[in-house]
């Protein structure tokens, strides 16, 4: 019988390796983005984890236009914490869903916010009367989102009435998942615990699991392309003899497609894609951190940094890109255990930074608000 896996936060199960060393964005409607109504991104909340075994996750909200920061912004307007072990955060529709992996019974559930105000509308419980399942990440579907959990179950959200409406079996330990196809794609990790090393493939209109692919151990990240591919971070087992790389995923076929390496995948690399670029992130322990481009028309990764100004990333957490105009946001946690503040960054396309700001400890995942035309 397999053990269960507490709700560790990235930056524990980093330390329990013994190491030292997510696209959100508010559309108009639920299912269609229209770059032609938007007129200017207005805002950017930056969701922090927090350390871990405390309540000290949040988000921090940032005014571009009025240069303004908001530490603490989700306590602000709540009036109470956001919980332990924050770990993901979009926006569907007129909605951002949080997810919140508290370890103990109570404190494992999707808060549900008004975009525009960051006020809960509703915290969806993701605890039995013994057990929390510690959630993981969300993703959107024709007006459902999909919550992948460390219990075994894939859970759907009916965006509506804001409950739990089904859910499915899979493999326990679930981390990133991505929708494409009708599909989605759950990466099963379990960090070195007992050896996962594959990407479940759940049919949406049946909402049943219909295989397992096999992929390099400890897969972590997963993000699809407008052309329908899929792409898996793995993390290895933290070794020269078993790195981390990235992986590609036909999502017609369900099976594995070559694609060009990417040296230095490694337990702090994300990706993310805008059209047909992707964004990874890599170190293989040597700082400073490294952004690299690929055209994912042409599978050609870019020889050269990302970030061209000099700007240097001490703990690179997260990455995330706004679909309105392609700019990069890049989360600095600084230093996982000394800090109590990290730094998101805004990058052009063109690898110069725009702005920065700061943020609450160990930031993740942006999610913006637009300014629409008249």
């Amino acid at each position: 019988m397999k053990k269960m896996l507490p709700c560790y936060s990235k930056t524990a199960l980093t330390l329990l390796a013994g190491l030292t060393l997510f696209l959100g964005s508010c559309k108009k409607d639920d299912d269609n983005f229209a770059n032609d109504e938007v007129s200017s991104t207005k805002g950017v909340y930056m969701l922090s984890e927090g350390a871990y075994g405390s309540k000290g996750s949040d988000i921090t909200y940032y005014d571009i236009s009025a240069k303004t920061t908001q530490r603490g912004y989700y306590k602000k307007v709540n009036g109470t914490d956001l919980g332990e072990n924050a770990t993901d955060l979009q926006c569907y529709g007129s909605k951002m869903y949080c997810v919140v992996s508290g370890k103990n019974v109570g404190e494992s559930f999707v808060d549900v916010m008004d975009a525009a105000t960051a006020r809960t509308i509703k915290r969806i419980s993701f605890n039995s009367a013994t057990t929390a399942f510690c959630p993981r990440a969300v993703a959107f579907y024709n007006n459902k989102a999909y919550v992948s959990c460390y219990d075994g179950k894939l859970r759907r959200i009916d965006t509506t009435s804001l409950s739990i409406d089904a859910d499915t079996q899979v493999p326990a330990y679930s981390e990133g998942i991505a929708v494409a196809n009708g599909k989605i794609y759950i990466a099963n990790s379990d960090y070195l615990f007992n050896g996962s090393n594959t990407v479940s493939v759940v049919d949406l209109a049946t909402f049943r699991k219909v295989k397992d692919i096999t992929v390099n151990i400890n897969p972590v990240k997963v993000a699809a392309a407008p052309n329908g591919n899929v792409y898996v971070i793995s993390q290895g087992d933290y070794s020269p003899n078993n790195p981390g790389n990235l992986e590609r995923i036909n999502s017609v076929t369900d099976t594995k497609i070559p694609s060009t390496a990417v040296a230095g995948i490694d337990y702090s690399s994300v990706i993310n894609i805008a059209g047909s670029t992707a964004y990874v992130t890599r170190s293989n322990g040597a700082l400073p951190y490294v952004v690299n481009a690929i055209n994912l028309t042409l599978d050609i990764v870019g020889k050269d940094n990302f970030i061209t100004d000099g700007t240097t990333i001490k703990t690179l957490y997260g990455l995330t890109i706004d679909p309105f105009n392609k700019d990069v946001y890049v989360a600095d946690a600084i230093n996982f255990t000394s800090t109590t503040t990290g730094i998101a960054y805004c990058f052009g396309t063109d690898g110069r930074k725009k702005f920065s700001f700061e943020t609450s400890k160990n930031p993740q995942h942006a999610v913006f608000i637009y300014n629409y035309k008249k």
